[in-house]
C-alpha cells in the first residue's frame, strides 16, 4: 500500500488529485509542546529558521534530527566528531563518504567559499561549512531535501536520505508529533501517489510480493563494491546482483546481462515497473547483446553495480542513459 503523509493540516494541504503530485507545503507550522520541551532550544531555532530559509517544513528537519542523533545528543560516533561505520558524520548524519557517500562535498570542515559540488552549507557565517556544526548540518539537510523532492513531495526527500521505508514512517510520524494543530499521529492525511513517490513506489507491492522481496535485496547491497564476475556475498557485478535479488524471491534468472536480456519479456520504454531490469549497452556490449542490467526500483530510478572506477553499488537515474529495453523476469516466457 501506499505510504500515507502523516502530517495534519497545519503541515500540508493533500491537494485535489489533479496535478498529479499532491503534496503542497503550507505555511510553516507552530512548534507543539512535544517540539518545545523535548528539542533542545537552539536546535528548535535553527530548525525552524532553516525552514523557512528553504521552504522545507521546519519539522520535518526537526524529525530527522531527532531519529538520526536526538538533535545532537546520541554519543554514538560520528555525532560530534568523525563519523560513524557507514560514514555519516554530524547531528544530521550526512554522509562524508564510505558506505554513506559524500554528499556534504570535500572535506567534513571547509572554507564555506570553496565549491564542492555537495550540500555542505555555512548557515552561521563563520566562513566554514562543517558537518558537526548543527547551524551548518542543518540547513545542508535541507539542501539535501530540497534536491531530493522536497518540497512537493516529502516521502519522496526522506526516502533518498535513507532508504528505508520503515526510516520514511518513522520521520513522518515525528514531524506530526512536532507539528501544533497536526492530526494524531498514525492518521493518513492522503496517500503518497505512486506517480510521485519516486523509489516509494517500489514497495506500493503487496507486503511478501516477489518485487518488494526483490528490491529489498538489491537494497541491502547498496554500497557494497564492484567487482566483475562476482555475485555476493560482499561484493557484486551488475548481473551478479540482479540475479541474486532475484534468487532471493525465489526466481532463478540468467547469469549474465546477454543472457538476462532475453529472459524476460520486453517491456516497452514507458511502461516499466518496479522489479524489471533495464539494460544497456555498456562499454563491452551492443543493443542487441548489452553489457550493462539494472534493477528499476520507480520513477525512472534503478538500483545498479556499475563498474570499479563509478563506485559502490548505488541508485541512479536511467533516464539519459539510453537503456536499449527493458525486461520483466516475472513473465518469463519460454522461447
Amino acid at each position: 500500500m501506499a505510504i500515507p503523509l502523516l502530517f495534519g493540516a497545519a503541515v500540508l494541504t493533500a491537494g485535489d488529485g489533479t496535478s498529479g503530485c499532491g503534496a503542497q507545503v503550507a505555511p510553516q507550522p507552530d512548534a507543539a509542546h512535544s517540539a518545545k520541551s523535548g528539542i533542545p532550544a537552539t536546535y528548535l531555532r535553527l530548525y525552524q529558521t532553516a525552514g523557512k530559509q528553504y521552504a522545507v517544513p521546519w519539522n520535518l528537519l526537526a524529525a530527522i534530527g531527532k531519529v538520526e542523533s536526538d538533535h545532537g545528543r546520541d554519543p554514538g560516533p560520528g555525532v560530534r566528531s568523525g563519523a560513524n561505520h557507514a560514514g555519516a558524520a554530524g547531528p544530521m548524519q550526512i554522509g562524508i563518504g564510505g558506505a554513506a557517500t559524500n554528499n556534504w562535498g570535500g572535506a567534513p570542515r571547509h572554507p564555506a567559499t570553496r565549491n564542492t559540488g555537495g550540500v555542505g552549507t555555512d548557515g552561521n557565517g563563520d566562513g566554514w561549512a562543517d558537518v558537526h556544526d548543527p547551524a551548518d548540518a542543518i540547513p545542508g539537510a535541507a539542501r539535501y531535501l530540497l534536491a531530493h523532492g522536497a518540497p512537493h513531495n516529502l516521502a519522496k526527500a526522506v526516502f533518498a536520505y535513507n532508504h528505508s521505508t520503515s526510516y520514511v514512517r518513522k520521520v513522518l510520524d515525528q514531524a506530526a508529533q512536532y507539528a501544533a494543530g497536526n492530526l494524531p499521529p498514525g492518521t493518513a492525511a492522503g496517500p503518497v501517489p505512486d506517480e510521485c513517490s519516486g523509489d516509494v513506489s517500489a514497495y506500493t507491492a503487496a507486503p511478501g510480493s516477489v518485487v518488494v522481496k526483490v528490491i529489498a535485496y538489491a537494497r541491502a547491497q547498496l554500497g557494497k563494491p564492484y567487482v566483475y564476475g562476482t555475485e555476493g556475498p560482499d561484493a557484486f557485478d551488475c548481473s551478479g546482483l540482479t540475479m541474486r535479488a532475484y534468487q532471493a524471491a525465489g526466481i532463478t534468472i540468467p547469469r549474465t546481462s546477454q543472457t538476462q536480456y532475453h529472459f524476460g519479456r520486453r517491456i516497452p520504454q514507458g511502461t516499466e515497473q518496479p522489479g524489471d531490469l533495464v539494460f544497456f549497452a555498456g562499454t563491452e556490449g551492443t543493443a542487441a547483446s548489452p553489457g550493462h542490467v539494472g534493477l528499476v526500483i520507480g520513477a525512472g530510478r534503478m538500483i545498479e553495480a556499475r563498474c570499479t572506477t563509478c563506485g559502490p553499488i548505488t541508485t541512479a537515474s536511467y533516464h539519459g542513459r539510453n537503456p536499449v529495453g527493458f525486461t520483466r523476469p516475472t513473465a518469463h516466457q519460454t522461447r
